[in-house]
C-alpha cells in the first residue's frame, strides 16, 4: 500500500504540455495513463515482436520518479542539467520501487531501467510513444507548450524525431507531416 499511495502523488506533478483542450497543464499521472491508452490503441503500429503488455507496464511506471525528481520539460532543458536529472531520477527509482516487496520492486525497477535504456524493441516503442503523445496534444491545443517555449520546427524534429522514428517509424511519418503543416500555416 505504501507504493500505491506514493504513486498517487504523481497526479500532483505538473507537466509543460497542456491537455487536449489547452485549458491547463497535463499532470504526470494523466500522461502515464494516456500513454498506456496510446500503446493499446496504436499496437498495430508497433514493430514485429513488440509486447504491448510490457510496453503498457513500462509506460505506467516510467514517470513515477517524477514524484521526487520533477518533470523536466523537453524544450526547457538546459545543457548540463541532464546528468543531474538522471542522478535524481535513479535515486527516486531506488526510493519508490524500494517501497515494494523486494522481488516486485526489482521487477518494476528492471522495467523502468529497460525503458530508460531504450535498447529493446519494447522500450524503443514505449519511448517513441512517450515522444509521440506530446506533439499530438500540442497540435490539438493550437501549439500548446511549443508556443510557451517558443519552439521551432527544427527543434521539435531534433528533440522528438529520432526517438519516434527509431521505435515507431510509421508514427513519425504521420506526425511529421502534421508538424510541418502546423508550422507552414
Amino acid at each position: 500500500m505504501a507504493f500505491l499511495l506514493e504513486a498517487g502523488r504523481l497526479s500532483s506533478v505538473e507537466r509543460a504540455t497542456r491537455v487536449v483542450d489547452g485549458t491547463r497543464a497535463e499532470n504526470s499521472a494523466e500522461h502515464s495513463w494516456h500513454l498506456a491508452l496510446f500503446a493499446l490503441t496504436l499496437a498495430p503500429h508497433a514493430p514485429d515482436g513488440v509486447s504491448i503488455d510490457r510496453v503498457i507496464r513500462m509506460l505506467l511506471l516510467h514517470d513515477l520518479v517524477e514524484i521526487d525528481a520533477g518533470d523536466t520539460p523537453i524544450y526547457a532543458a538546459k545543457a548540463g542539467d541532464a546528468a543531474a536529472q538522471a542522478r535524481a531520477e535513479r535515486a527516486a527509482a531506488d526510493r519508490i520501487f524500494g517501497l515494494l516487496p523486494a522481488s516486485q520492486g526489482a521487477l518494476f525497477r528492471a522495467l523502468w531501467n529497460e525503458f530508460e535504456a531504450a535498447e529493446t524493441p519494447d522500450a524503443r516503442f514505449a519511448k517513441a510513444l512517450d515522444r509521440f503523445q506530446p506533439p499530438n496534444l500540442n497540435l490539438a491545443a493550437g501549439g500548446g507548450s511549443w508556443r510557451d517555449y517558443d519552439v521551432s520546427e527544427d527543434a521539435i524534429r531534433a528533440r522528438i524525431g529520432p526517438e519516434i522514428a527509431r521505435g515507431a517509424p510509421d508514427l513519425w511519418t504521420w506526425i511529421s507531416r502534421r508538424i510541418a503543416a502546423f508550422f507552414a500555416g
